[in-house]
């Protein structure tokens, strides 16, 4: 005969233990003192019992599921591919190429990689029929499976205008490829423009829930997976929160067209809150990132190395991001739990609130004519930026903190002589048919003081 552990204890109360905690204060205030609200408009509580939670949620958080990705520019052909076969042989699971020129050998290039064992990401600057044509041909042969993350309407929102093509425009171009690509995966969403801009949670799962309903209304069929480009920051269980609803809501949409594919979510770490000044901090935020990317139950995670604003890339900081994610998956063996964020009322609420809030704005920005309307009248550039100015002005006055630059500085710290890279937001300037969504981090604006004053 089984009894339940607590059966001889009995149950609290929400009403109870907000009596104790007000009881404990001493006469503060409860709201004032222990409640806060989010960015998102959430009222954060100090606890939560199962009387916070209106309905369940199968947000389908596998753990296990996740594979390491390595980022590699290509710029030369051999050594991309000889730094990728390494990578591979120092623990990663898939590799992510960039790729800026569409005459490249895609051959040559993935020589004596184990593609018919590991996922390949193709991050591609330019939108090419025939290239996809290629590798189509490749992942049929050699049964690979490849993800081309094309996304047109994350070119325009970035870059200010459409990729260049032969056909009449970008629709059209992944129309033709849709006919045509029959094992690779097309479509790509990246909103971790929006994310490393400064746009709220809300913001970044409606804003993509808008191009995905753009893709869904002008392409004529998507067979293939969906990929959703993610960045997360180091709001711990918030992030957490936002892979599960962006999964929740993908599903939900996608359901209204029959497409019955689950979405595919490649997380990377932000570079909103990196700094250059004790970068070393960086992989303690890179290190929680991970961790909410796993539990929030992303398919692929790609690491930022420390050092990436001020260093090229090099074998130190690729292997120490890499090793963060080793660690996490087979020494804290958080690939052998599934579904580990489940049950966790706090984690449940910020779930549903955050669903609740982005299918809101998603159905605001449609009933006003679309995600592709706002982003051309400059809408969505304006809300971001709203949202980006507040996050700095709590930045500024030291009310959100980067330890070692806005908080217990080292006065000692110098970068001035150690910099490869410039690490601060250009301008490029161009024409172009809308004003861009431009990517910024928190601390550029103190850190080039810093380096003025340094000797």
């Amino acid at each position: 005969m089984k009894s339940s552990l607590f059966s001889e204890f009995e149950s609290v109360s929400a009403k109870q233990w907000k009596q104790r905690i007000q009881y404990e204060l001493n006469g503060a205030d409860y709201n004032e003192t222990l409640l806060w609200e989010s960015p998102e408009g959430i009222k954060v509580k100090p606890f939560y019992t199962s009387d916070d939670l209106e309905s369940g949620f199968d947000s389908n958080t596998k753990a296990s599921q996740f594979k390491i990705v390595q980022n590699i520019f290509v710029h030369d052909l051999e050594k991309s591919n000889k730094r990728a076969i390494d990578s591979i042989n120092r623990g990663a699971e898939s590799i992510r190429f960039t790729i800026d020129n569409e005459t490249i050998d895609i051959q040559k290039l993935l020589v004596n990689i184990p593609i018919e064992k590991i996922a390949i990401y193709f991050n591609l600057t330019f939108l090419s029929i025939d290239f996809i044509k290629k590798l189509d041909q490749i992942a049929q042969k050699e049964k690979a499976l490849f993800f081309c993350n094309l996304d047109p309407i994350g070119q325009l929102a970035k870059e200010g205008n459409w990729f260049s093509t032969k056909e009449k425009n970008n629709f059209e171009s992944l129309n033709l490829i849709s006919n045509t690509a029959k094992k690779v995966s097309y479509i790509g969403i990246n909103l971790g423009l929006y994310q490393n801009a400064g746009a709220n949670m809300v913001q970044q799962i409606a804003y993509s829930l808008g191009q995905l309903n753009e893709y869904f209304n002008r392409l004529d069929s998507i067979n293939q997976p969906i990929v959703f480009e993610v960045s997360v920051g180091t709001n711990y269980f918030f992030e957490i929160a936002k892979l599960r609803a962006l999964r929740l809501l993908f599903n939900l949409i996608a359901k209204e067209y029959d497409h019955t594919l689950d979405c595919h979510i490649l997380v990377s770490t932000t570079k909103r809150n990196k700094t250059i000044y004790d970068y070393n901090v960086n992989m303690l935020r890179t290190t929680t990132e991970c961790m909410s990317a796993i539990l929030g139950g992303a398919d692929a995670i790609a690491n930022l190395p420390y050092d990436a604003l001020f260093h090229k890339d090099n074998e130190f900081g690729d292997r120490i991001a890499r090793n963060q994610l080793l660690i996490l998956k087979h020494e804290s063996y958080l690939d052998k739990v599934n579904n580990p964020a489940d049950g966790s009322y706090y984690i449940e609420t910020l779930t549903q609130q955050l669903s609740e809030k982005a299918l809101a704005l998603f159905k605001d920005i449609e009933a006003k004519g679309g995600f592709l309307k706002q982003l051309n009248e400059g809408i969505i550039k304006r809300k971001i930026q709203e949202s980006a100015d507040k996050e700095q002005a709590l930045f500024d006055s030291g009310k959100e903190i980067l330890l070692g630059t806005n908080k217990y500085p080292n006065k000692k710290d110098k970068i001035k002589s150690n910099l490869e890279l410039f690490p601060f937001l250009k301008t490029k300037p161009r024409k172009t048919l809308i004003t861009p969504i431009i990517e910024k981090r928190l601390s550029e604006k103190r850190e080039q003081e810093r380096i003025k004053e340094e000797n």
